[in-house]
């Protein structure tokens, strides 16, 4: 029994130590708790459609957009296992671009449609038959050209369905149908159909199968107010310019509509400057046949043109048709090139360019008129 005391001084000391322990353990993480919600801040979905354009505003320019990190880099803190926390803090706010990536850096990418002077399409010029003009500078570095005949299409059909074009619409349906069922080659080409009225609505995703992308045309009902600037913001950043590639494709949007807009979140301005950085063309078919133009039919051209495609307005409902017809010809019959800056600068501003036929009298080159450089 001499030993007891001394037992329960070590035992005393034993159980000192444990609680000194536990009391460390308790202290070290304080500066984490945080961490979790950060990394569920990160992870948050972009918003639906008719929010976006409202809540997105493109921030870091680019030349050519063949792929997309926008709303992609809201997923990777989902792919750091167990240590979200140093992914959230090293993820600067300027790593979340909206829709801008570029495949190089100081290289542009330009499709274009060649026409006589009665409008007629040409097909058979060659790389020295066109010049370049960046900026107002003449550039001569063309770095690849091509009769772009056969090249995959990514298309995406915008379909008014808003209660301005109820009396119409059934018209205007079966011509986009078939003007899908003409267009759409089923190994190289894929499409998507959008209905909008206050909100654009995917009715049928990306597809190469006709008869799905009819049913999508099919599924439309007219209804609401019109946010057509939003439907094209929407189709140009969240389906164009995200469709993986692996190759050169054709990027274009063909508009159904008055164009009469009302309910739209995003500007005019800012939706050319989001089919400009998603390189996508813009065809519009106004669905005005009052015989005069309007504001819409305004806003329609403005757009084709300033992205290289091209505003039809026909004067009767069964000219509709016809107006697709022009399209599938003359989305099979372009150019494209792709060219070095000769005076190239990482500036994020946008450059105009023109392209000229230099060789031949009477041709009109009809193209983007500029891009975005990508920011440094």
């Amino acid at each position: 029994m001499k030993s007891s005391p001394m037992k329960i001084r070590r035992l005393g000391l034993l159980l000192s130590l444990m609680l000194t322990g536990m009391l460390l353990a308790q202290d070290g993480p304080k500066d984490l708790p945080a961490a979790p919600s950060a990394s569920k801040q990160a992870q948050k979905q972009p918003p639906s459609p008719q929010a976006a354009p409202a809540e997105t505003k493109p921030e870091t320019p680019a030349a050519t957009a063949e792929s997309t990190s926008a709303q992609g880099t809201n997923t990777e803190p989902a792919k750091t296992g167990t240590s979200p926390a140093p992914q959230v803090l090293e993820a600067p706010p300027e790593e979340t671009p909206q829709t801008t990536i570029i495949r190089s850096v100081n290289e542009v990418n330009v499709v274009f449609t060649v026409t006589d002077k009665r409008g007629r399409l040409i097909k058979d010029l060659q790389k020295d038959d066109f010049k370049v003009i960046d900026d107002g500078r003449p550039d001569t570095s063309i770095r690849s050209f091509q009769r772009q005949t056969d090249l995959p299409l990514r298309v995406g059909l915008l379909v008014d369905a808003s209660n301005s074009v109820r009396d119409r619409f059934k018209f205007e349906q079966e011509s986009a149908i078939e003007f899908l069922n003409q267009t759409i080659r089923a190994k190289t080409d894929k499409a998507f159909v959008v209905g909008f009225d206050a909100t654009p609505e995917v009715t049928q995703d990306f597809t190469q199968n006709t008869e799905l992308l009819s049913k999508g045309v099919r599924m439309l009902r007219p209804g609401g107010g019109t946010a057509m600037f939003d439907a094209i913001y929407f189709a140009c950043r969240d389906k164009l310019a995200k469709e993986q590639q692996t190759g050169p494709m054709r990027r274009a949007i063909i508009v159904l509509s008055d164009g009469e807009d009302n309910q739209s979140h995003v500007t005019r301005d800012e939706t050319v400057e989001m089919a400009q950085r998603a390189e996508v063309i813009i065809y519009t078919i106004s669905t005005n046949l009052t015989g005069s133009k309007n504001n819409g039919d305004k806003l329609l051209k403005y757009m084709a043109e300033t992205t290289g495609g091209r505003a039809f307005f026909p004067f009767q409902i069964t000219e509709v048709a016809n107006a697709f017809a022009e399209i599938q010809d003359e989305l099979r019959s372009q150019y494209a090139l792709s060219y070095h800056p000769s005076a190239f600068v990482a500036d994020g501003r946008y450059h105009k360019i023109e392209i000229l036929a230099q060789n031949h009298k009477g041709l009109k080159v009809r193209s983007r008129r500029g891009y975005y450089a990508p920011a440094r």
